[in-house]
Parts: C-alpha cells; sequence; structure tokens
C-alpha cells in the first residue's frame, strides 16, 4: 500500500490540467448539498451543470465530460433521471462517479445504488458503513454517517472493487482508493469537516470532475481526494468554527497550488 499526499508531482500537474480544461461537470446530487457542490466545483475551475429533470439528465450526461450521481435525496423521479443519465454516460464512455449516500440504512435508495451498479460507474465513492453495505455487509451506519472506519471497510471496498471493476474511494480520518489490486491511502482532512453539510458529497463532484483529466479513474479518485484533504487542512488552520471553515475551504480550493 501506498500512500498519496499534496503536493505529490502527479497531483500537481493533474490539478494544473484540471484548470486548462475546466471540466463540464453534470451532477446529479442530493438537495441539500447542490449549491455548495457547485460552488466546490467552481473554486477549483471546473464548470458544474446542475441538471436534473429527466427529460434532460439523458440528453446531457453524454455532452458533460464527467457525471456525478448522489442518491442522497433520491426519489422516484430522480431516481429515473439517475437511470438514465448513467445509461446514456455508459453509452457514450462518459465517466461517472456513484455517490451511495446512506445506502444500507433504507431499501429504497439501497435498490436504487444496486442498480445503477450495472452502468459501470468510473469511480464508487462512500463513507465505511455505505461501502460496506453496497459490498454486502452490515456497517452500522447512522444516516449518512458513519459508524465503521475507513480501515474497517478496507477488505469490503477491495472486494467491491474487484466484483464491479470500479475504482472504490472509501472515505474517513484516512481516505482508501482500491481497484481491488493496488490500494492508495490519503491521510489529511480535518473533523471541521464532518460539521458542514456537503464535504463529503462535494468530494465525488470532485472526484468525476478529475475523470475528464487524468489517466485512469485510480488516479482520478487520489487527486480528488489528496487536493480536498490538504485543502481542508488549510483551512481548519486558518478557522475558527464551521461557519468560517465553509467559507474558507472553498478559498482554499481556489487557492491551492497557485
Amino acid at each position: 500500500m501506498t500512500t498519496h499526499v499534496w503536493p505529490d508531482e502527479q497531483i500537481v500537474r493533474d490539478l494544473a490540467q484540471f484548470r486548462r480544461v475546466a471540466p463540464l461537470t453534470h451532477c446529479i446530487t442530493n438537495i441539500v448539498v447542490t449549491g455548495f457542490t457547485a460552488n466546490v466545483l467552481l473554486a477549483l475551475g471546473a464548470s458544474p451543470a446542475m441538471v436534473i429533470a429527466p427529460e434532460e439528465a439523458g440528453e446531457f450526461s453524454p455532452i458533460a465530460q464527467a457525471l456525478l450521481i448522489n442518491v442522497g435525496t433520491v426519489t422516484q423521479i430522480d431516481a429515473l433521471a439517475m437511470t438514465k443519465a448513467a445509461a446514456a454516460a455508459q453509452k457514450a464512455g462518459t465517466p461517472w462517479v456513484l455517490d451511495p449516500v446512506a445506502v444500507g440504512v433504507l431499501e429504497f435508495r439501497t435498490q436504487i445504488a444496486v442498480d445503477l451498479l450495472k452502468y459501470r460507474p468510473a469511480v464508487i465513492k462512500g463513507n465505511a458503513s455505505e461501502i460496506m453495505a453496497l459490498a454486502g455487509s452490515t456497517g452500522g451506519g447512522k444516516g449518512v454517517d458513519s459508524a465503521a472506519s475507513s480501515t474497517e471497510a478496507l477488505p469490503q471496498a477491495q472486494a467491491l472493487a474487484s466484483r464491479t471493476e470500479s475504482v472504490v474511494a472509501v472515505t474517513g480520518e484516512v481516505d482508501y482508493v482500491t481497484d481491488g489490486v493496488q490500494t492508495v491511502c490519503i491521510p489529511g482532512g480535518d473533523v471541521l469537516m464532518t460539521k458542514v453539510t456537503g464535504t463529503g458529497c462535494a468530494l465525488g463532484a470532485v472526484m468525476a470532475a478529475f475523470l475528464a483529466v487524468c489517466e485512469s479513474p485510480m488516479q482520478a479518485a487520489i487527486a480528488g481526494s489528496a487536493v480536498f484533504s490538504e485543502a481542508a487542512q488549510q483551512a481548519a488552520r486558518l478557522s475558527s468554527g464551521p461557519g468560517s471553515f465553509a467559507s474558507c475551504f472553498l478559498d482554499r480550493l481556489y487557492l491551492i497550488g497557485k
């Protein structure tokens, strides 16, 4: 197992390319985090598009350079949009990220996430409980929070990656990224991230955007996690609480590497 942290030379090059390309990133995400997710992508240098109507989602995902599907506040209408977007993305070769928020807690969202796997996400990103549940284990989740550590979930993450042929990113105090054979750990972040709604969901969008510029899904997940963790650490040092952290985090994403 290897460790990657900012400013790893490849990640620095990936971020520079990210900013040159400004990848158009189609986000179908939950209503709690839509604005924050868009602002995170803008701060880092991507171009977010929150196209959520079933009538448009399938048409737009082949136009975009990457797609995020986050099931956090999923409804029947959202599920239809997600399915159309994922199917169109697979057909067009648009790489995409699945964020299975709170999967394993409620049957409806769990089945949707399982069904979406057939459209071959490039990356599956979730906390320990979500990844364990999607892999078929019990992770002890509490809503969107995880009662298990990312280290505990690593064997299930590796098994899920091998079974789906997707890269799996399991987030926590230490993030792990695995393709089932190779595993990379990315330490960092800060506890203040857990006090601001949307940080984890926004990471899924950042990983999606990096898919547009990185040489592999593995590298996209690594780069997204490392940049995110470094910006969070810098923001935490300059903040006095969740409110100042949220705004400072956007600033640090904007300034990182400049």
